[in-house]
Parts: structure tokens; sequence; C-alpha cells
């Protein structure tokens, strides 16, 4: 708690409450440890930061136009994420869980811009349009983290200069991706009125579509792509649940 109140006083509660979800000795203690048994990825991290972190004020104002107003932190025991972006006294911070940062091997600058960036990304939409909606049913939560995780993956990629980057690819990731782009598609649509935060195979390091992580990146990646060849971006990040259920079914179409 010590360590907690010291990088955001008397906030010790919002860094715990997703921990207690999990078991923190056998879940969350051995990243921790992995994390501190390695002193080199940890300053491999801490320098790509603070390369990444310098000026960006700037280079999102020049990209977008528009000003974040978001503390960056990178914190060592966020354990259950590598980025999270949360509220706290009205300030907006973005938590980087520097020991998943290097349990997930994404030390180096070129991870590390697609990580913070990504996580820019859901402070732009939070600040200029809306993050968070009521979804009634299970499957319009997921069609709405899908639609969630592109525009994050927009301002990443656009901040990045490479429509074509993902910071997720390793081992043949986006090559795999590319070529079952219409599979994943319809196999996210059928799943939809089944899956579960339990079941679902999408989104995270720690689940599998054929073996790969975070495919759901890549196809929210492809959603948001196909919103902005009819729609403007910042008239998109503001859309209902109702306008992106529309837009869903014409994508799967």
């Amino acid at each position: 708690m010590k360590y907690i109140n010291s990088i955001v006083p008397d906030s010790s509660e919002i860094f715990t409450i997703k921990i207690k979800r999990y078991d923190f000795d056998s879940q969350c203690l051995p990243v921790i440890k992995n994390a501190l048994a390695r002193k080199n990825k940890r300053t491999e991290v801490i320098a790509a930061f603070e390369t990444i972190t310098n000026k960006l004020d700037e280079k999102i104002k020049t990209v977008f136009h528009r000003e974040l107003d978001a503390d960056v932190i990178l914190y060592l025991g966020l354990c259950h994420g590598a980025g999270w972006v949360t509220k706290f006294n009205e300030k907006i911070m973005v938590l980087l869980g520097i020991e998943k940062i290097i349990e997930l091997d994404w030390c180096s600058e070129k991870e590390m811009y697609g990580l913070i960036y990504h996580e820019l990304g859901h402070v732009y939409q939070y600040q200029y349009g809306t993050l968070e909606r009521e979804c009634p049913t299970s499957a319009d939560g997921f069609i709405w983290q899908l639609f969630t995780e592109g525009i994050a993956m927009y301002f990443e990629q656009r901040l990045i200069g490479d429509w074509e980057f993902y910071h997720q690819d390793k081992d043949g990731w986006k090559t795999f991706m590319d070529a079952h782009f219409e599979e994943l598609k319809q196999d996210f649509n059928h799943d939809l009125n089944s899956m579960n935060s339990q079941t679902q195979r999408y989104f995270g390091d720690w689940v599998k579509y054929h073996g790969f992580g975070d495919a759901g990146y890549y196809l929210a990646a492809k959603f948001i792509q196909f919103i902005l060849t009819s729609y403007d971006f910042d008239h998109v990040v503001s859309f209902d649940l109702s306008a992106v259920k529309g837009l869903f079914k014409e994508f799967v179409r």
C-alpha cells in the first residue's frame, strides 16, 4: 500500500480492486517476481517509456489537433494487464504494468510505442467521445469492446503512421490474421451469443484463437477501418451502441 500511495496518493483501492479477482500467490506474485529478477528488462522498459513519452503531447496535437489530459504511469504491481485506463479524483490515468510488459516481452520501443499509443486511444475516446456504454446483453458488450479496441488501434496506427502496424505481431501473428480475416470475422459473429468472459477467445494474450492471442485486436482494427470509409473519426468516437451494432452487421455481411 505504501508503494501504491507514493505514486498516486490515497489511491490503493483502485490499484488493488482488480487484483482481488485473481489468486495473488499463484497468478500475480510469480509475474512480479519475474520482473524483479530481470533487471535488464526493467531497464529496457524504462528507457523505452522515457523515449516514447518525451514530447508526446506535441506529437498527439500535431496528428489529431487536440490535446489529451491524462497521466501516464509506469507501475510495478498492476498484474492484471499491461495497460489500463482508469479515473481517480477526476483525473484520467493510463497505468502500465511493468511486470506484465516483461512477461509479454513488450519491452522494446516498438512494442512500447504500440502499447502507450493504444491506451491513449482509449483516453481520446473517453475525453472526446464516449468510451463506456450500457450494454444490455453479453453480445452487445463484446461488439462494444470490439469497437472501442478498434478506436484505440486506429489511434495507435495513426500515430505510428502505418495501417499495418500491430505491436502483437510476433511468430507469424499478422500473417495468420491476414490469411484468416474472413474466418475470424465470421467466427467472432458466430460466437457472440454464446461466449462470455471465461469462454471468449479474442481479447487477451491468455486466450487463443487457433493458437494465437489477441485476435480481437486485429479484427477491431479492421472494423474501425471499415467504419472510417464512410465516417469521420471525431464523429465515430461518439457513436452509440445502436449505430455500432448496425455497422457491425454491415461489416460481417
